[in-house]
């Protein structure tokens, strides 16, 4: 069995000299399990029928940008919704953050309501928030979830002020702190969000850390392909996606080319198949992890979110591969046994003996 500290990519770091990381704080310990960098969203899900899919022309199970005025219809349709601060990185570091891990987040929003409750529900669960500077004229962005009655979620996504991230909104000594950087593809749209990704990858490799992407979303993958596959190539250490990313990403039909193609590229690829479990995949070999046993599926949204937190803290926490996958089935299993993209419960709490 392979232990997780093997796996680590080599850095030269004089090829990064560039970076303002002093040579001092390289390979110092981390103050964070993981730093997480994304679209900082306030989620407002809702439970609707096909009909309402239907009529709304959504595509279900997707994910689509809109506007302000598409965003503002779809919240006066829905009617009665809950509202709560998200982001799928975020979500990711609110799961480590449950299982007792130390995460911080870095994400943009702005001065205005939504903005609070967000920077305070993360504070609120223990993660450190780093926000970027403000834009006053645009607002905070938000995700408008459409639960079906078999737990599909159809999101809707104005992105407001957190898509203008960009380099200069990277907290350089909070990259530097974490073990793992945690960066979501969702936020990728935006040339100044994609160099921000490459400068903070650059930051966390110059001290000596790993950095990790979720490909997010197949949509994403198809607008994004040719850049997410050279930052798997040449940036990334560990990759997040399911089956149907993976797929995307090298415009193969067949899972087990999939798999051969990402063996070449990563060092640790971690792929969800849904209710056929995980692949873990290495140079070396593919490791199977089981889907958890939830009784009823009520909402999957967050579901890989939060099978990233649990491989996470694992992963920066001395468990094994097998270990740090089966704590990811049991975030990803907690999450969609109810409303809502993140634990309930504290996850610390659900841990099994290893």
């Amino acid at each position: 069995m392979l232990v997780c500290c093997h796996l680590a990519r080599v850095i030269d770091l004089g090829e990064l000299a560039c970076c303002d990381v002093p040579e001092t704080r390289r390979h110092l310990p981390a103050r964070y399990d993981v730093v997480g960098i994304g679209n900082a969203l306030v989620d407002v899900i809702a439970n609707a029928d096909d009909s309402f899919i239907e009529r709304e022309s959504l595509v279900k199970g997707s994910m689509t940008l809109v506007d302000t005025d598409r965003a503002l219809h779809l919240y006066k349709a829905l009617g009665s919704a809950v509202e709560m601060s998200g982001g799928s990185a975020a979500n990711t570091v609110c799961g480590v953050a449950s299982f007792g891990g130390k995460a911080a987040y870095i994400g943009k929003v702005s001065n205005d309501d939504l903005g609070q409750v967000f920077g305070h529900d993360l504070l609120a669960v223990g993660v450190h928030f780093s926000a970027g500077k403000h834009i006053d004229q645009i607002p905070t962005g938000r995700c408008i979830i459409v639960v079906t009655e078999d737990a599909q979620r159809t999101m809707n996504t104005f992105l407001g002020v957190s898509s203008y991230l960009d380099r200069h909104d990277i907290d350089e000594q909070t990259v530097a702190d974490g073990r793992v950087l945690y960066m979501e593809g969702y936020l990728f749209d935006r040339e100044d969000a994609k160099e921000a990704f490459r400068h903070a990858a650059r930051v966390a490799h110059a001290a000596g850390r790993e950095v990790s992407l979720s490909l997010s979303d197949s949509f994403c993958v198809e607008r994004h392909r040719e850049d997410f596959r050279a930052l798997v190539a040449d940036e990334v250490d560990i990759l997040f996606g399911n089956e149907a990313e993976l797929k995307s990403l090298y415009e193969l039909d067949s899972f087990d080319d999939a798999v051969e193609a990402i063996r070449r590229d990563s060092s640790l690829a971690v792929i969800t198949r849904g209710a056929l479990g995980t692949s873990i995949i290495t140079h070396q070999e593919v490791l199977h992890v089981d889907a958890d046993d939830v009784k009823q599926v009520i909402d999957t949204t967050g579901a890989g979110d939060l099978y990233a937190a649990g491989f996470l803290y694992g992963y920066t926490n001395g468990y094994d591969l097998l270990q740090s996958g089966w704590l990811g089935s049991v975030a990803a299993g907690e999450v969609i046994s109810h409303m809502g993209p993140r634990p309930l419960v504290e996850l610390r709490t659900l841990m099994p003996d290893f």
